[in-house]
């Protein structure tokens, strides 16, 4: 029965689709969302990145690089080991690339296609996808999940409900070890597990990343996306009338109604759409898309192939709901104009910024080195007579090397006429890999080449069986 508006006690009123006055209270309980499972090209596409991000997660911290794990963050030695390259606490900067380019990328992606990344290859989606199969596989599909729910507290309900969880537990641990395992190497984490041996802190982490994704993805699921996502809240101000956005055709869409196959819709005043209701039901996040883009829609095109198959059985066109702009729905232009839409200012800001910093950091790691050298001065004795006669300069000079191999090291210094570098101890300095040496290098120059105050030196310290390797640093040396 119909209620008048102004019988309803509520500060927010909707009309539902039967015409019905609605209250929409603004905290309202959760209602558990069922997603339906559906087939087509973007759930195939769903399917690939689940399996492309997990296995790349799952996978590197078992893979060697020279000796090493492939990606290893030690932050108790403050190095971190990635593919190969060894980044110490002063290459920060490579981490504020990485930041920038992630950020200015996404910026780029969500102006031109909208939320895909939220859809497709987002942590939270990708683990609420796999919860999801779980949860598919021990309960089966949505109206029997919705059975399952709504039934009576048997023996069978218990013992399927205790199976999905269960799953979900060890898969949720799994990833938490896996997560610890980037940084405390995962083959002595493993072995630490199995012989029960987990040091405090690991153990709190493991449980810690565990409950978090058994949380997340088992039981906030679209809540995460909705009110925790600052993403989903900020992206309008990314979006224009040209981003790629799953839209639903009202033009050719309505007067929606059910009917049968045979009859001719069109002569009957009907739109495309049935209103079978299926795009709602396979939603992730429980919308309906034929309400118009809402912020909590992730652009994961569940709809898209929920509604395509069935245009196929009513033998209409597909594409009643697609990805399209705003722009292109409302004839401004084309749709196969979109692609010349990219070169608008926004895009092209976004995508000159990225090529920049991307430029910059490829070069930099070329020339990146695997040795570092850091110089201090003696502060005793600034400078003295040697036993040459020669004006003497003490420094001591602390060589790291970040390359995968054991290297020796020769130094010279250059700057001022007939220089000498005498070192402590072996001409050559041996350096472990991912060592550190400290060495004691002397300077002498002749009186007459070096007059009062500070004169410039380069100090080059360069690996011998590799004179690629080599890096130059600057100090100064006192005459007198």
């Amino acid at each position: 029965m119909s209620k008048k508006l102004q019988d309803i006690p509520v500060t927010v009123v909707e009309v539902n689709d039967d015409g019905e006055y609605e209250e929409m209270k603004m905290y309202a309980k959760h209602k558990k969302i069922y997603p339906r499972w559906v087939n087509g090209i973007f759930n195939k596409w769903r399917i690939f990145f689940v399996f492309a991000t997990q296995l790349f997660f799952y996978g590197i911290p078992w893979i060697n690089i020279d000796s090493r794990q492939a990606m290893l963050f030690d932050l108790a030695n403050r190095k971190f080991y990635i593919f190969g390259i060894i980044f110490l606490p002063q290459d920060f900067i490579y981490l504020t690339a990485v930041l920038l380019m992630a950020a200015f990328g996404l910026f780029a992606w969500t102006t031109i296609g909208g939320r895909l990344w939220c859809g497709f290859s987002c942590p939270q989606t990708v683990y609420t996808e796999i919860f999801l199969w779980f949860e598919k596989w021990v309960e089966g599909d949505r109206m029997a999940r919705i059975k399952l729910d709504n039934g009576p507290l048997n023996a069978r309900k218990i013992r399927l409900k205790i199976t999905k969880h269960a799953l979900w537990i060890v898969f949720s641990l799994w990833t938490g070890f896996t997560f610890v395992g980037y940084f405390t190497p995962i083959r002595e984490l493993w072995g630490e597990m199995i012989t029960l041996t987990l040091s405090a802190s690991e153990l709190f982490w493991v449980l810690f990343y565990g409950f978090a994704t058994y949380g997340n993805a088992g039981w906030l699921r679209e809540q995460v996306c909705k009110y925790m996502c600052p993403y989903a809240r900020f992206q309008s101000a990314m979006f224009d009338a040209d981003t790629l956005i799953v839209s639903y055709d009202t033009e050719r869409g309505e007067p929606r109604g059910s009917r049968k196959k045979s009859v001719d819709h069109k002569a009957e005043g009907l739109g495309d759409c049935i209103d079978c209701k299926m795009c709602v039901q396979v939603c992730p996040v429980g919308i309906d898309i034929r309400n118009g883009l809402q912020y909590e829609c992730i652009g994961c095109a569940a709809c898209i192939d929920a509604c395509d198959e069935v245009m196929d059985k009513m033998s209409y066109p597909r594409g009643l709901i697609r990805y399209t702009t705003e722009n292109a729905l409302n004839h401004v232009y084309p749709e196969s104009q979109f692609w010349s839409r990219l070169k608008r200012p926004r895009v092209v800001m976004y995508g000159v910024v990225l090529a920049v910093v991307l430029v910059i950091t490829v070069v930099s790691l070329w020339k990146h080195q695997p040795v570092t050298v850091n110089i201090s001065r003696d502060r005793a004795a600034l400078v003295r007579e040697a036993e040459d006669g020669m004006l003497e300069n003490v420094y001591r000079l602390q060589i790291e090397n970040t390359d995968g191999q054991d290297h020796q090291y020769s130094i010279v210094a250059s700057g001022l006429p007939g220089i000498k570098t005498l070192i402590d101890g072996s001409p050559k300095v041996l350096v472990h890999s991912s060592g550190m040496e400290d060495v004691g290098v002397r300077l002498h120059v002749d009186a007459s080449n070096a007059g009062p105050g500070s004169h410039p030196v380069t100090f080059t310290v360069t690996a011998v069986d590799n004179p690629k390797i080599s890096t130059e640093e600057k100090s100064s040396f006192i005459g007198q």
